[in-house]
Parts: structure tokens; C-alpha cells; sequence
């Protein structure tokens, strides 16, 4: 008969060996695990200075349109105030009143501001809508770029 102390050594010895052969494996899957996990970050670090790059270069395309209306807005308003951008009025204008009398040199000259006022307005208008539309049109190209680089990169 075998001594029972002999059978727990070898049971205790298998237990031992099994446990440390536990530990070393997890040791090694764990060294696995954050190799990868630093070429990952690294990866991931790559692609937002690239996806940074291209939200830049948007941003600075935007800002260039922007500075080129608010050009175009100052060439616009320069040229109202002095008066060679003017509205036209209609030729064949009908006339409410018969009894209505032509203005005078002041009356046009209140007109004339009128216009001058109603076309800076307008050229507001028109060079805002211009800078909402650049915005809009900045975002989705950035939205379009990003989009592609998360895509095609994975």
C-alpha cells in the first residue's frame, strides 16, 4: 500500500506546479495585453493629430473666407457712402397722391441716406448669409473628412 503521505506530497507538488504555471501564463497574457494596448494608443494618438490636422486646415480655410467677405462687405459699404452704389428707383413710378409735390434738395438727401442705410443693410445680410454658408459648408467638409479617416482607417 502506498503511504498517504506520499499521495498528498505528489497532490500537493501537481497543485504547485499548476498554480505556478497559472501565474506565469497570466504574466505573460498580461504583458501581450499591454503591448498591444500601447500600439493601439499609439495608433489612436496618430490618428487624432491627423484628424486635429484636418479640423485645422478647416478652421483655416473658414477663417480665410470669412476675412474675404468681411473684404468684400468693407468694398460693398465704401462704395454706398460714396454714393456710387446706389438703389434705383422705379421710372414709371404711379404717384398716390395727384396732389403730391417733388421733394426738395433736403428730401433727397434724406432719401439718399435712406438708401444709403437700406443697401448697407442689405450688404449685412448678404455677408452674413455669405459666413453661414462658408460655416456650414466648413463643417461638413470636416464632418465628411473625419468620417472617411475613422472609416477607412479601421
Amino acid at each position: 500500500m502506498i503511504n498517504p503521505w506520499v499521495i498528498l506530497a505528489v497532490v500537493f507538488a501537481l497543485g504547485g506546479f499548476y498554480g505556478y504555471g497559472h501565474h506565469k501564463g497570466w504574466a505573460e497574457r498580461d504583458q501581450e495585453m499591454q503591448s498591444e494596448i500601447a500600439v493601439k494608443n499609439e495608433e489612436a494618438r496618430t490618428k487624432e493629430q491627423e484628424l486635429t490636422k484636418q479640423i485645422n486646415d478647416q478652421s483655416n480655410k473658414l477663417q480665410e473666407a470669412n476675412n474675404a467677405i468681411t473684404q468684400k462687405q468693407t468694398d460693398i459699404t465704401k462704395l454706398i457712402r460714396s454714393g456710387s452704389l446706389r438703389l434705383q428707383a422705379p421710372t414709371s413710378c404711379v404717384q398716390n397722391s395727384p396732389s403730391a409735390t417733388p421733394t426738395s434738395g433736403s428730401g433727397d438727401t434724406q432719401g439718399s441716406e435712406s438708401d444709403r442705410q437700406t443697401l448697407e443693410a442689405i450688404a449685412a445680410i448678404a455677408s452674413q448669409g455669405d459666413r453661414n454658408t462658408q460655416q456650414l459648408n466648413a463643417c461638413i467638409a470636416a464632418y465628411n473628412k473625419v468620417m472617411e479617416t475613422v472609416n477607412g482607417q479601421r
